[in-house]
């Protein structure tokens, strides 16, 4: 679940931004006391996502506005399926439109890259993970079509776990340092994950309480002997040349976790669109 407060921040500078001082044009070409009704049609396939966000955009533009979802966000949704009805003034339903569609377009595009990549690792024990490789100010939803998509969350940000990256070790005085400092402070209050570039520092960071290893960029062969050496010992994560076409195969060679940041920079929307009517008249 998206918290609710953070949620009406985000939709209201979205709303800011796209209506400022209000829509001009409906107001000067629409009466604004005639009622439509609008229906939003899937133009391709894909995952829901953004239903909760999408009806909190037509709440906060009109408290009255009517919204009824056919659909849940995690529902396969075809060219042609009738996502939702909404009622209410023109002035309204056209005010919220465009955010609206926006939201529902770009996080159903990442819950259906999401669910391609989960469908990719099933059988194995593999999970996929989004990144922190977000659109600035919108990484909660965007994290939540992910979760919709199937796919896990890796951490919210920087303060909610540790992630000793290649410039933590460099700047810090070399792996031995840091995960020194990391001992003598943490305790095991927060989890701990380190990113390793070769095989043979994975004997010196076993050596102290690490949760998880994050292999970066390393060949399969690589991450095989990695596994191996490992045996159990911590949780394993991939991260680097992943693709659709790379990711089973990377699964299979028994890791944890595979993360992605291309769920959440390098998806494509999925195509939504909102037909609008005075009642009474057809479409």
């Amino acid at each position: 679940m998206i918290d609710k407060r953070k949620l009406s921040t985000i939709v209201r500078a979205a709303l800011k931004e796209d209506i400022g001082k209000g829509d001009v044009t409906t107001q000067i070409t629409i009466p604004g006391e005639i009622r439509a009704l609008a229906v939003i049609v899937a133009k391709e396939k894909g995952v829901l996502a953004g239903g909760d966000v999408a009806r909190k955009v037509f709440e906060v533009v009109d408290k009255h506005t009517a919204v009824v979802f056919h659909r849940t966000d995690g529902d396969k949704i075809s060219v042609g399926t009738i996502v939702a009805d909404i009622e209410g003034t023109a002035h309204s339903l056209l005010a919220a439109e465009r955010v609206a569609l926006n939201f529902l377009q770009r996080m159903s595009g990442i819950a259906t890259l999401t669910a391609k990549y989960v469908r990719k690792v099933k059988g194995t024990r593999a999970k996929i993970l989004d990144t922190r490789k977000t659109t600035p100010t919108l990484r909660i939803i965007e994290k939540h079509a992910v979760y919709v998509g199937g796919g896990y969350n890796h951490r919210m940000g920087l303060y909610d776990q540790i992630l000793i990256k290649d410039n933590h070790i460099s700047l810090g005085g070399g792996i031995r340092n840091v995960l020194r400092r990391i001992k003598d402070v943490n305790s095991g209050k927060i989890f701990v994950e380190i990113e390793v570039k070769r095989l043979h520092q994975l004997e010196r960071v076993l050596k102290y309480q690490i949760d998880r290893i994050m292999l970066d960029n390393m060949s399969i062969e690589e991450i095989k002997e990695a596994v191996k050496i490992v045996n159990g010992r911590c949780e394993l994560e991939v991260s680097g040349n992943v693709n659709l076409k790379t990711v089973r195969i990377i699964a299979k060679t028994g890791v944890d976790y595979i993360s992605v940041g291309s769920l959440t920079h390098s998806y494509s929307s999925i195509d939504l669109n909102m037909k609008i009517r005075k009642i009474g008249e057809e479409l």
